[in-house]
């Protein structure tokens, strides 16, 4: 009996993540049906904010780390955080929609603007979760979603940014915690195009089909295996 009891558990929770993985599959095209038809395309913002509504200096950093909803999860709510929208980033096309950028011939990839105030957090505070919420050795795209549309990187605003970037990724590997190279791009912030309304706190609007979509996607459970205890805390809402 224990052995048959085990053994229904295991088929189970085999089919709970099946059906999960096959909403996820379906969630970001479904998402977009929302959207309707004819929708303008959205329109670049500035690459940096000089000032917060209370008048303090604010700065911005940009990441792509695969599916933006989950990347809008990670970063709301930290210390410092003013402000972060999905949007896309990266590629040639001006004024990207989501259907053109998820068919991967943009060169654009999902990604996520974040507006700081320099005074309650660092850029390097950042990274670290920006780090410990991709997976930075996979080259085709991040966890269940292939593509370049969905590549890990880190967009730099300025030399700063970039120093601390190459720094940091310099210390993960000195590290030895993962087992393969890191791929995750390091390269020149340019316009970042927000995403369509729909899609901006997706996590919250939509909190049954976001955490269908991150179970069925596999991210924590690869976060865990990545990280560790760091990667199993990740950041998810």
């Amino acid at each position: 009996m224990p052995l048959k009891t085990r053994s229904h558990r295991a088929i189970s929770a085999s089919l709970i993540v099946l059906g999960a993985f096959a909403i996820a599959i379906r969630t970001h095209a479904a998402a977009a049906g929302d959207a309707g038809a004819g929708k303008p395309g959205p329109q670049p913002v500035a690459k940096r904010v000089l000032r917060s509504p209370l008048g303090r200096p604010v700065a911005q950093a940009t990441f792509a780390g695969g599916c933006f909803w989950c990347e809008e999860a990670t970063f709301e709510g930290l210390p410092g955080v003013i402000s972060v929208v999905s949007g896309y980033t990266g590629g040639s096309t001006p004024n990207p929609t989501y259907e053109e950028v998820s068919s991967g011939r943009t060169g654009h990839a999902e990604s996520v603007n974040i507006t700081y105030d320099p005074s309650k957090t660092t850029y390097e505070n950042l990274l670290d979760v920006f780090w410990h919420n991709v997976d930075p050795t996979q080259a085709d795209g991040q966890f269940c979603d292939i593509g370049r549309q969905y590549r890990s990187a880190i967009f730099y605003q300025d030399e700063s940014q970039r120093r601390l970037a190459v720094d940091t990724k310099a210390r993960i590997e000195r590290s030895g915690r993962l087992s393969k190279p890191i791929v995750t791009e390091i390269v020149p912030a340019g316009p970042f195009y927000p995403a369509e309304d729909y899609h901006q706190d997706f996590y919250r609007k939509n909190p049954v089909r976001y955490h269908a979509y991150r179970l069925g996607c596999g991210r924590d459970r690869r976060l865990a295996e990545l990280w560790g205890k760091s990667g199993a805390q990740a950041r998810r809402h």
